[in-house]
């Protein structure tokens, strides 16, 4: 709107006239923009806000804990630091695993010094194999879930300790047969055997792992497939001590009560331990 002046000069009625003029020649746009508005404010879409949930709690996993995550980047750097001393090795896993030569073939190229990547890669497999056991356990004991996720390294640490001591339970008990029961030669090839079977299965069960951490929704299916790479690896091992230790058909009952003896009442035995260091931490 124009600003309005009057001057001294002006009479009341010639400023009363300029006003009402101005007043008059100012259009409606205000009134027409107002109605505009709000003819418009009725076409358009309401967005409807949901009720309000309630929030659900942080679920702690080993991938959110950073000791848990540090142990296992540990295990994976001592395979790859040791990988460049030891990788004949690892590129004869399946001769370890299936041979049963008693004499080294001349073209076989074997490292010096095999120490180094073995105990990196049996640190490895123990520590996969604790990790696997804690989402088994919060898997398929939802009752320990909370208690599980209120202290997540303890109970990896626990659970990395019983694969460890199982491992060293089955060396020792093995070394026992090998030498009972064959000659040093035999004895060294069924542990070998042994050994790459749980180096190996170390590998294959880590990829297993970070897909259970990623996608703990379908952490049944891949257990079960973890499971099922476990069972492979053990049966490779029992084949080849089978192929070792068969002389004749009265060897087969000591077979069948080596494979009741070692192989399945252990397992048995370490899922109670397991469940019993669950309740303890």
């Amino acid at each position: 709107m124009p600003a309005i002046k009057i001057h001294p000069a002006d009479s009341v009625e010639n400023a009363d006239t300029v006003v009402h003029d101005s007043i008059a020649a100012v259009p409606p746009v205000a009134v027409q923009d107002t109605a505009l508005t709000a003819h418009k404010a009725d076409t358009v879409a309401v967005v409807e806000l949901p009720d309000a949930v309630p929030a659900l709690p942080f679920s702690r996993s080993p991938l959110h804990d950073t000791p848990s995550m540090m142990l296992l980047i540990a295990g994976m750097l001592g395979v790859a630091l040791s990988y460049h001393s030891g990788y004949k090795y690892i590129e004869n896993f399946f001769h370890y695993m299936f041979s049963t030569r008693r004499r080294e073939n001349l073209f076989e190229d074997h490292t010096v010094n095999e120490t180094g990547i073995q105990v990196a890669l049996i640190a490895n497999t123990c520590i996969t194999e604790g990790f696997l056991l804690y989402f088994a356990m919060s898997i398929m004991v939802p009752a320990m879930a909370p208690q599980l996720q209120g202290s997540v390294f303890p109970h990896i640490m626990g659970y990395c300790g019983i694969a460890a001591g199982f491992y060293i339970v089955q060396w020792l008990v093995y070394k026992v047969l090998g030498y009972t029961f064959t000659d040093n030669v035999g004895s060294k090839l069924w542990i070998d055997g042994f050994k790459a079977s749980q180096s190996l299965l170390g590998l294959l069960l880590l990829p297993v792992l970070v897909l259970v951490m990623l996608y703990p929704g379908s952490g049944k299916l891949l257990l079960s497939l973890g499971a099922v790479l476990y069972m492979i690896a053990r049966l490779i091992f029992i084949y080849k001590g089978y192929r070792i230790f068969y002389g004749n058909l009265s060897s087969i009952l000591y077979f069948i009560l080596y494979l009741c003896a070692v192989e399945f009442v252990p397992l048995v035995i370490l899922t109670s331990v397991t469940y019993w260091i669950s309740g303890i931490l």
